[in-house]
């Protein structure tokens, strides 16, 4: 007889409490900086630390699991949701203790959009906020952007949990494809490349002239293809060398790691048959080309800046990051136009970044591709196949259903934003961008804006976009479900 599936809620607060200590060890660092820049904040920061320690050692000591104590893919659902919640709360206290941002309805948002990479923005001068605040903003980008139950699993090799559920419910992995046989040896190893990404642009924007504490902050951020700078015009009044560099960054790190992975493995013939890379690099390409002509033609820069500009605001936006070099919605119409169709694709699945993801519109451009020839030849029997492998029904299944269920839970937000008093295209602009995780809206929220006007409900149905597009919608709606809690 089938054992009836129960929460196991002393587990799951076990594992929050852990996730609290790994948050509370990153606030150690704002405590170096403000001592580092003479700022008046050691204590607050200092408290911000305590609190966030001393809860996550009291989750963690109360509430020991059994010895054979093991997560079921039901408690994957409601921890994953529940500790991107909690340390979204915890990571408030930095802000307002330090007084950068004394509301707690801003200090959250800024809190989801940070640790959910989003990049969007409710501060109305960047510049004004203590350096110690500044490193924190960039820093939940950076826990944020591999994932804080990743880094559980990574840090956590022995511990007899359900790793693998925990993994796919973050990640929400579209196809499996398995490149370490053990589960701890991919997370591992994710954050590996990931740290490694993240070093070698420090270097290079340090190289290219900007100070090592901006080098640091934007390669947090750009790694984690997360879009909060340390300056009030993004990254426009830098180089064009620290602008390209971002820009590669910013496409590296939106690449699916599973290339990576077997890049560490040397099997290059796979990588070159990867077809979500290949079709990610070609949409990126194609335009890029084509935002870079209208913008020459139209003589709104020369060839190289508008190549430049083209690059990196094409890149910000695909990949979900939400840097700016300029205000593009001040371009000729066709090409923010097609800026913005590039940001309902998204970057690739298994990467930082954000959106629908490539591989769900490969895969469901092989299925409509099938479906016409089936109308046309009533026997034939195909198959969807990616990267040589047969798709089961069941997985295209959920990808149709996934960007079915994507836009509908994007409407609703626009709906929310509509009747709490937001004109239309900024509406919509912010639940896309927030659902997508890309930063910059429409509207008043469009790269020359921030989101510091859109009413209080406005700002908590924007911070359930994020938190449900970062996990992937499924991982989220499934705990509204009755059969969830049955």
């Amino acid at each position: 007889m089938r054992r009836k599936a129960v929460i196991n809620f002393r587990l799951i607060i076990y594992v929050i409490g852990v996730v609290l200590l790994l948050e509370s060890f990153f606030m150690l660092f704002n405590i170096l900086v403000s001592i580092e820049y003479h700022e008046p904040y050691v204590k607050a920061n200092s408290l911000a630390f305590l609190i966030t320690f001393l809860s996550g050692l009291t989750l963690f000591l109360i509430n020991r699991p059994y010895r054979h104590s093991y997560f079921s893919r039901k408690d994957s659902y409601l921890l994953v949701t529940l500790a991107w919640i909690v340390i979204s709360l915890f990571g408030t206290l930095p802000y307002l203790l330090t007084g950068a941002i004394p509301s707690f309805t801003n200090a959250f948002f800024e809190s989801v959009s940070g640790f959910t990479t989003t990049g969007s923005s409710i501060l109305t001068d960047i510049e004004a906020l203590p350096h110690s605040a500044l490193f924190w903003r960039s820093e939940t980008h950076w826990i944020g952007g591999m994932g804080i139950i990743v880094l559980f699993i990574a840090l956590f090799p022995t511990m007899r949990v359900g790793k693998i559920y925990l993994f796919n419910a973050e990640a929400s992995v579209v196809v499996e494809e398995k490149a370490f046989p053990r589960i701890f040896d991919v997370a591992r190893n994710l954050w590996f490349i990931y740290f490694f990404l993240t070093l070698a642009e420090t270097v290079l924007l340090y190289l290219g002239g900007m100070d090592i504490f901006d080098s640091i902050c934007h390669a947090f951020a750009t790694v984690a293809t997360g879009g909060f700078s340390t300056k009030n015009s993004s990254l426009g009044g830098y180089s064009p060398f620290i602008q390209y560099v971002v820009a590669i960054f910013m496409i590296l790190s939106a690449t699916n790691f599973n290339i990576y992975l077997l890049l560490l493995k040397k099997r290059f013939s796979s990588i070159m048959r990867n077809e979500e890379w290949r079709a990610y690099l070609t949409v990126l390409s194609t335009v890029v080309l084509i935002v870079t002509a209208v913008l020459y033609i139209n003589k709104v820069y020369p060839l190289e800046p508008a190549f430049r500009h083209a690059l990196f605001n094409v890149a910000s936006l695909m990949t979900a990051t939400g840097f700016a070099t300029t205000d593009y919605l001040k371009w000729p119409a066709m090409a923010w136009m097609i800026i913005v169709l590039v940001m309902m694709i998204g970057a690739s699945s298994g990467s930082t970044g954000g959106g629908v993801k490539v591989i769900r519109y490969v895969i469901l451009g092989k299925k409509i591709k099938n479906t016409f020839r089936e109308m046309l030849h009533p026997n034939l029997v195909s198959t969807v196949r990616y990267n040589g492998q047969t798709v089961g029904d069941d997985v295209v299944f959920k990808v149709l259903v996934f960007i079915i269920v994507y836009f509908i839970v994007v409407l609703t937000g626009m709906f929310i934003l509509i009747l709490s008093g937001v004109d239309p295209a900024t509406a919509f602009g912010s639940a896309l961008t927030a659902m997508g995780g890309m930063g910059p809206g429409l509207g008043v929220t469009g790269p020359a804006g921030n989101f510091s006007s859109i009413p209080v409900v406005g700002k908590y149905t924007l911070n359930a976009l994020m938190i449900t597009g970062r996990l992937e919608i499924f991982s989220v709606l499934i705990l509204f479900t009755k059969d969830y809690w049955r």
